[in-house]
């Protein structure tokens, strides 16, 4: 007669026991997509299908495009500018891309071609705050910032005035300030080992150094690459910034294997610095 019972306090005994594993595997809200693989972080696409909307020409930033992933869940927000006299065809193949791994996306037009690396700064905070306004798929606590050459000085700005911030990557930056020691936010320097125009030594090497209060960074420079390659659509720039977002903007660690232990060089990376370990 008591056999029932018996058995009934066994299955009661053995519920905490299984209970955590349910926990760890929910313990990340902001995880999306399948978990990644070498080849997945080099692709040109994610798993998301992806909309786009044309965004026009506003009082605090020359407008742009969105991209959307094509879901019911929230994401977080990258901006991302163009350099001097370029527009965001510069930088579109961004949009796409990492909208397809889960991201809201807006690639930017500037006020002016000719807009100094502080105004397109404003101008990045002022397209994340339009799409957190306009946008139900935007998580607002949970938006990142990237420029390239004076766009990329835009990103560091951005970072000094924002440090709630969650990710930053200046790809080939260009800035007449130096010193970065107030920014506080993840930031992924990018640079071209070749650039007449941004020379590392002038710009990405004492930008990241200067970085000296941020929890995490890193350096990243493209062997032989010219100002343009930081920005360019090619496996090394796909793999690092779709880990540095996602490790940073989504808390998921399944990508700090792609971070840390930093790269040595190789035939594509001249030199990586970083702050590992970041989990």
């Amino acid at each position: 007669m008591r056999i029932k019972p018996m058995l009934a306090a066994l299955v009661l005994a053995l519920i905490p026991a299984t209970a955590p594993a349910v926990a760890t595997a929910a313990a990340n809200p902001y995880e999306r997509g399948p978990a990644p693989t070498a080849a997945s972080v080099e692709a040109s696409r994610g798993t998301f299908a992806v909309t786009s909307a044309a965004v026009a020409r506003q009082s605090n930033f020359g407008g742009g495009t969105v991209y959307t992933p094509t879901s019911d869940l929230t994401f977080g927000a990258i901006a991302v500018s163009p350099g001097f006299t370029a527009t965001q065809t510069s930088v579109a193949h961004f949009g796409p891309r990492l909208a397809s791994y889960g991201f809201v996306v807006i690639t930017i037009n500037t006020l002016s071609g000719f807009d100094d690396p502080d105004s397109r700064g404003r101008q990045l905070l002022a397209a994340l705050d339009h799409v957190v306004r306009t946008n139900p798929r935007v998580d607002a606590s949970r938006l990142a910032v990237m420029g390239h050459s004076m766009g990329g000085g835009g990103a560091l700005r951005a970072s000094a005035t924002r440090p709630a911030l969650q990710a930053s990557i200046p790809m080939a930056g260009w800035h007449t300030t130096k010193t970065w020691s107030t920014v506080r936010v993840p930031t992924l320097v990018l640079g071209g080992q070749n650039d007449p125009t941004a020379p590392n030594s002038q710009h990405s090497t004492p930008f990241y150094n200067s970085i000296t209060a941020a929890p995490d960074k890193a350096f990243l420079e493209l062997r032989g690459g010219d100002h343009s390659a930081p920005r360019s659509d090619n496996v090394t720039v796909r793999k690092y910034t779709l880990s540095w977002l996602k490790r940073f903007v989504d808390d998921d660690v399944r990508y700090d294997q792609f971070l840390c232990p930093a790269p040595a060089p190789n035939t594509l990376i001249s030199a990586y610095k970083d702050t590992c370990p970041h989990a």
